[in-house]
């Protein structure tokens, strides 16, 4: 299985109300050094509207850039639909709502 397909399976056990971030993905997807590859992979992906890609963030909790999920805003609302907590300076509170990754 190539490493795009494992990011793939990764994302998908992301529960709603949960996110991860583009390291932790690629830690668990046994590429430690890969989170650039997991915002690509994310960028790409195969199946919108079913893979939750909104669900993944970097390290600080921020959204993607503009040109991905329909902007920041976009991705905010999916994600405040499902129960993310959110800081007041915008970004999300990883503390509270970061996926542990257990049931990988």
């Amino acid at each position: 299985m190539g490493f795009r397909q494992k990011v793939y399976e990764i994302v998908m056990k992301i529960p709603p109300g949960k996110v991860a971030t583009y390291g932790q993905i690629a830690l668990l997807a046994g590429s430690p050094r890969a989170a650039r590859a997991v915002g690509e992979a994310m960028r790409h992906n195969p199946l919108p509207g079913i893979l939750p890609c909104h669900r993944v963030l970097n390290c600080r909790g921020e959204m993607a850039p503009d040109f991905v999920f329909g902007g920041a805003l976009c991705q905010r609302q999916k994600l405040l639909a499902e129960g993310v907590i959110f800081l007041k300076d915008g970004r999300v509170d990883l503390a509270r709502s970061q996926w542990n990754g257990y049931d990988v």
